[in-house]
């Protein structure tokens, strides 16, 4: 698979930011409680990149912004089991923004809808993840995650409906432009 030249530098540095903002949010885990590092670090921006890229750019390029900046952020937090998981549900999001692609409006209220539903997917299999690899009742793990459930549902909710439609305005102008003839136009 071939990915053309803009996408990959659009992926490149969508994924640089997304790693930065979760690294720095992860660095605040130094000097806070853990209850309010997990409120904290949804607001890593990792899920509405990836989402955001998707819709604007297409399903791999979002699967690979989220998954890639999971792996990225996570090798600076130190990774662990969880890595590889989180990094492919965070991807699934981004593919899922791109599958959504020319079906959902950038409007906010879709972008709203989005952020909602895609959240709440994202946070069931995490948390159902960790009911898995800890063996440990999934309702108890659902109940334990609510405040960063809400965090989540909150960030996500403000980041697409506010930035969101500029990102997507953004990369549809600079990165989607016509090829002709193997050279791009613009």
């Amino acid at each position: 698979m071939r990915i053309p030249t803009r996408k990959l530098a659009a992926v490149s540095v969508l994924t640089a930011v997304g790693a930065a903002a979760r690294i720095g949010v992860g660095s605040l885990a130094i000097v806070t409680p853990t209850a309010i590092y997990g409120l904290l670090i949804p607001i890593g921006l990792s899920e509405t990149l990836a989402i955001t890229s998707g819709l604007a750019i297409g399903p791999v390029e979002g699967f690979l912004v989220g998954a890639l900046t999971i792996i990225a952020s996570d090798l600076y937090l130190a990774p662990g089991p969880w890595t590889p998981f989180i990094a492919g549900i965070i991807g699934l999001l981004g593919a899922s923004g791109g599958l959504l692609r020319g079906r959902v409006f950038p409007s906010k209220v879709s972008l709203a809808v989005v952020a909602v539903v895609l959240t709440l997917f994202s946070e069931f299999l995490q948390n159902l993840w960790v009911a898995w690899f800890y063996s440990v009742p999934l309702t108890g793990v659902l109940i334990a995650g609510l405040p960063t459930l809400f965090s989540a549902l909150i960030n996500n909710f403000l980041l697409l409906t506010l930035a969101g439609p500029r990102i997507i305005e953004v990369l549809d102008k600079r990165v989607n432009l016509p090829y002709v003839g193997g050279a791009e136009i613009g």
